[in-house]
């Protein structure tokens, strides 16, 4: 279960952050299924990268997280790399669905 955690983690908080800005981005025709599936995929790739940049944690394991403080630092950094990810995916998702409209 250790190892599922941080990802599990990315995901929702992906999905939250793909929420927040496809609520601020109401000129694009987002629908949930956009929001939730490019927060998550974009929450556990955002997740993956801030914990590699880090200190060496890929996300699978926190107790590897080594400068962020161990194992809460290690899902701290799933949490916000997550959280960033899902953002950041949505945002060019909702980018790409207006350009085509």
């Amino acid at each position: 279960m250790s190892t599922l955690l941080p990802i599990i983690i990315q995901i929702v908080a992906g999905i939250l952050g793909g929420q927040a800005v496809g609520a601020a981005m109401k000129q694009a025709a987002l629908g949930q299924l956009t929001k939730v599936l490019g927060g998550g995929v974009g929450g556990v790739v955002g997740g993956t990268v801030l914990g590699s940049l880090l200190g060496g944690a890929t996300g699978t394991d926190p107790a590897a997280a080594g400068a962020t403080g161990g194992a809460m630092g290690g899902l701290l950094s799933s949490a916000l790399g997550g959280a960033g990810g899902g953002a950041i995916v949505t945002a060019i998702l909702g980018a790409i669905m207006k350009n085509r409209a």
